[in-house]
């Protein structure tokens, strides 16, 4: 459970949802890992849905998949945002591409699918992006937690502790 050495990025985005963005956040420093909120901008205060706010320590040009051990992607409306940034789409798919662990939950499936690396994989999602996730070449099913490979997939808030320890034991292996 140690993950002394890890790097891991959480991207974040106006309108986060904010249990998915600090519930990863602190329970992977809890586990040793270095985590840097990336957001479009370093040094902006992105609001969560609820108001929140998390302050970008990173930009997400100045993050290169070779220095991560994962991306962790918050659901609430911000995938939406992150989306339409061709640098943020662009470093989950690197991510994916590399076998670096890449994590959704809630609604940051979206992000998954700009990035096109669910096809054929097995996925989760909240269930109003379903078919997104499915027009997308995923094979969505309704489960807490999903795990190919590593491409790891979550519902809701309420899935965050099974969320949280697949993510550590795929960054464990």
């Amino acid at each position: 459970m140690n993950l002394l050495g890890k790097r891991i990025a959480i991207l974040i985005e106006n309108l986060y949802q904010d249990m998915e963005a600090y519930y990863p956040y602190y329970r992977l420093k809890e586990a040793g890992a270095t985590v840097f909120f990336v957001g479009p901008e370093k040094g902006v205060a992105y609001k969560s849905k609820h108001g929140y706010e998390a302050e970008s320590e990173l930009s997400i040009t100045e993050v290169s998949s070779e220095e991560y051990d994962a991306v962790i992607i918050p659901g609430g409306f911000a995938p939406d945002y992150m989306r339409r940034n061709k640098e943020m789409v662009a470093f989950v798919k690197d991510m994916a591409q590399k076998e670096k662990v890449v994590a959704a939950i809630c609604h940051a499936g979206w992000m998954l699918v700009s990035a096109d690396v669910i096809r054929a994989k097995r996925v989760t999602a909240f269930y109003a992006i379903k078919d997104d996730m499915k027009n997308a070449g995923g094979d969505w099913e309704y489960a807490p937690v999903v795990r190919d490979g590593n491409i790891i997939t979550s519902r809701t808030p309420d899935d965050l502790p099974m969320f949280l320890k697949t993510i550590i034991d795929a960054l464990n292996e």
